[in-house]
């Protein structure tokens, strides 16, 4: 499995703290069936200033400790990108960096607020060759007042891209409600787990590509977590991966009879 969208670099952002914990939580990984990470600290103007060199730097001493500690687990580089007006610019000139060096950019919209201009954004991105990959739209506080949008942008090019945890519960029932909508209706492209710690956000997916048979199919749940990353970091043509798809019926009215059973 891959997983494109962890904190686990150290002391970066307000993800791993400290090397020991960024060991620990790549252990877990391995453990987990995880065995390529990509290492997305914020770039957030005025709180995360980090830039495209030095995640690359601190990428390549993690990688080094993992060698030597015998961590089987490949680290490409990332970052979450929140908005910032030179978005095309810095991607072209090494300050923001893409996921692997790909044309697909994890990009993360403002937690509390519909950002003006969120589709022309994205639309400008993908003009320039680059494909955004929208991260946690099912944990947004503004995602009932705009789900149709993520719905259309999820079929227009945009990716759209769920939190593990979040569809096995982990962030609470509101946003397992949308991650189930989101996966079991077929607008979720990839899975990743968005870890920030070995305990309160700790970087497992299994438990998630299982959630997401349930609900669309073992095949479809692969694609998640493993075809569709895989895709990313080879830095493969979307329309040569595989596409969205409606989940086989009897797999949606099983995923709708689960949800009823637990909130029976």
């Amino acid at each position: 499995m891959y997983d494109l969208h962890c904190h686990i670099l150290p002391a970066i952002d307000d993800g791993a703290t400290d090397l020991a914990m960024s060991l620990e939580m790549a252990r877990m990984a391995v453990a987990d069936g995880i065995r390529v990470t990509a290492c997305t600290p914020h770039i957030y103007p005025g709180l995360y200033e980090n830039t495209g060199p030095a995640i690359r730097e601190a990428i390549v001493r993690l990688q080094g400790e993992l060698d030597r500690e015998g961590i089987a687990l490949r680290l490409v580089e990332g970052a979450d990108v929140h908005l910032d007006h030179g978005l095309v610019a810095g991607i072209r000139d090494g300050r923001i960096p893409t996921l692997a060096g790909s044309r697909y950019l994890l990009f993360e919209p403002p937690h509390h607020v519909a950002p003006p201009r969120l589709e022309e954004t994205l639309f400008e991105l993908m003009a320039a060759g680059y494909v955004p990959v929208v991260t946690h739209p099912e944990r947004l506080t503004w995602v009932e007042q705009h789900y149709d949008t993520f719905v259309r942008l999820a079929h227009r090019g945009c990716w759209m891209q769920v939190t593990a945890g979040a569809l096995t519960g982990r962030h609470g029932r509101r946003a397992k409600h949308w991650a189930e909508k989101f996966v079991g209706e077929g607008h979720c492209h990839i899975l990743a787990t968005d870890a920030h710690h070995p305990l309160r956000r700790p970087p497992l997916l299994a438990e998630a590509r299982e959630a997401a048979a349930v609900l669309v199919g073992a095949e479809e749940a692969d694609h998640m977590v493993t075809t569709r990353p895989a895709g990313i970091v080879a830095n493969a043509a979307p329309d040569t991966l595989p596409a969205l798809k409606a989940p086989p019926p009897r797999a949606r009215r099983f995923g709708l009879l689960a949800r009823i059973l637990r909130t029976a």
